[in-house]
């Protein structure tokens, strides 16, 4: 039995909506500022009629206590030439995470709007939900210093 929560985050970004986009789309800089990423590697790349997608595998370490559990899973990103940006991840046993990311121009930066569609087995589905959303709020945060310099 499995369970889902949606969640949105908001962050103000001191860029232009087009600069903040294409580093929020290079997956081999995430690491950069995602607290969880240890590693990226490119599965694969298409150009597609409204743009592109790429396939990772990505590796976290997931901090359970003293502990950290290292995990992997594919991350697929969805990338038009102008728009929203998607994501999917997939990893065992049942964790599904999609988003869907906005780049607004707003006070002479951005505002990126990422918004969180987390499933997971309901015995993971709390520890999940909390672990992904702060791991996101660190992630657009880390977005936010890199454009400040």
């Amino acid at each position: 039995m499995s369970g889902a929560r949606e969640r949105t985050l908001v962050e103000q970004i001191p860029g232009a909506p087009e600069a903040v986009r294409s580093y929020y789309v290079d997956l081999d800089r995430i690491a950069e500022v995602h607290p969880l990423v240890v590693a990226v590697r490119t599965l694969s790349h298409r150009i597609t009629d409204e743009g592109y997608e790429t396939v990772y595998r990505v590796k976290d370490l997931i901090p359970l206590g003293v502990l950290s559990l290292p995990i992997s899973y594919t991350a697929t990103l969805t990338v038009p030439t102008t728009g929203a940006v998607t994501a999917q991840a997939r990893q065992f046993p049942g964790v599904r995470l999609n988003s869907v990311v906005t780049f607004d121009a707003e006070h002479g930066g951005t505002r990126l709007t990422e918004r969180i569609w987390i499933s997971a087995p309901r015995v993971l589905l709390a520890v999940t939900v909390r672990q992904a959303v702060a791991a996101h709020v660190e992630l657009l945060a880390g977005i936010r210093r890199h454009f400040e310099g």
